[in-house]
């Protein structure tokens, strides 16, 4: 298939050429990679990939195609994609498109024939920085110009961007494989636990999760006050991933300091690093974070490790953390804060997707202790904690 001619070009200045496949155009972001095997649709549509431009570091991605159950949200939200080959053929009993036709449907660019694995080294010796992707300008000093320009990660507030605009009900279970739609659970005494689920750029697959362990679940927009989500009878509090800068986010910080104390609480992701915020901590920009679907992970209170799905730019300075804050979970690479609890609140967060979508499933239990503390099981935990020590 004949393909236009792209280029990226990062702000130090280093250009890499490629071919067009997807929508033409330009785009800017900060230029990160995934090393996830498979899941590109995942990826794409996860709403944390807002304001990135997405390389995976598998080579050939595309073969399987797109399908509609795969989607972690409406719509893409990585604003291009970078791949060394995009398989002209598609060969799966669940595709119902093209990568390439999706990302033309979507306005979304994507670049192949390019060099990820020199990219990727790249930005592991220089870190993450922002990048610019044309299919119509190939000048340097123009390129150098519009990168220049765009915005970066720290401080940059993303997730208004992608929240939802009203609150609404979620009802969907996980579903089997190969079905269309997911089956509608009907809101009923069947459903004993009512969980109000913060929406910072949450993924599907998370909300199906709790559906599956008896939630029904009222999804509100990231400035939800603290009082109508009381006003609401929540038995539990979720707080989700999402794109940007956590430390821009007063409004959230504000509203969890009040709610914390009050509702049993699992954040994730983004929601791990509001809590480290609300806590008392302070969050730092990662060199090229974490993206992928095989980071080890310790778990300090079993001893045993899981293989977990990442993705994180930022984390939570376990210096900045008080006393009253145990950490629970590290990551064995760089060792930075994977996950926490608080040692008297019925609070704890992971930095990882137990969700996963795509990646391994060795996380998972934490949605069941989410369940135990709805329950009133958090009951205990210092005396735990002291056994470990």
């Amino acid at each position: 298939m004949a393909r236009s001619k792209a280029v990226l070009i990062l702000e130090d200045g280093t250009i890499f050429a490629g071919e067009s496949f997807g929508a033409a155009g330009e785009r800017d972001g900060e230029v990160i990679f995934n090393t996830s095997m498979t899941g590109y649709q995942e990826i794409l549509t996860d709403p944390s990939y807002k304001g990135q431009i997405v390389t995976m570091t598998y080579p050939h991605i595309g073969n399987y195609g797109v399908n509609l159950e795969d989607a972690e949200a409406w719509q893409p939200y990585a604003e291009a994609l970078i791949v060394r080959e995009i398989s002209p053929v598609v060969s799966n009993w669940r595709s119902t498109q093209s990568l390439d036709e999706l990302l033309r449907q979507k306005n979304v660019l994507g670049i192949t024939d390019l060099d990820t694995r020199a990219l990727v080294r790249h930005i592991r010796s220089c870190g993450a920085m922002k990048g610019y992707i044309s299919t119509e300008d190939f000048n340097k000093e123009s390129l150098l110009q519009k990168v220049d320009a765009a915005p970066g990660m720290i401080g940059r507030n993303l997730v208004m961007e992608v929240t939802c605009a009203e609150p609404y009900v979620w009802t969907d279970i996980s579903f089997p494989l190969g079905a269309l739609d997911p089956s509608s659970v009907p809101i009923g005494a069947d459903r004993p636990w009512h969980v109000v689920a913060y929406d910072f750029g949450i993924k599907h697959n998370i909300l199906r999760l709790l559906a599956d362990r008896g939630c029904r679940i009222t999804v509100v927009p990231a400035n939800f006050p603290a009082e109508e989500v009381l006003a609401l009878h929540p038995d539990g509090l979720f707080l989700s991933n999402g794109p940007g800068d956590p430390a821009t986010l007063d409004y959230a910080v504000r509203n969890l300091r009040v709610l914390m104390s009050q509702v049993p609480t699992l954040g994730i992701c983004l929601g791990h690093q509001l809590l480290g915020l609300a806590f008392g901590g302070q969050t730092y920009k990662l060199k090229f974070g974490h993206h992928g679907g095989n980071q080890p992970v310790k778990n300090l209170l079993t001893n045993h490790v899981e293989i977990t799905a990442h993705n994180h730019g930022f984390a939570v300075d376990a210096e900045s953390l008080p006393s009253d804050v145990e950490i629970t979970h590290l990551n064995l690479n760089d060792q930075c804060v994977e996950g926490m609890r608080h040692r008297s609140l019925p609070v704890f967060c992971v930095q990882y997707h137990p969700e996963a979508s795509p990646g391994p499933h060795d996380a998972r239990y934490l949605f069941d202790q989410f369940i135990g503390l709805m329950r009133g099981e958090h009951t205990g935990w210092s005396t735990e904690l002291a056994k470990t020590e």
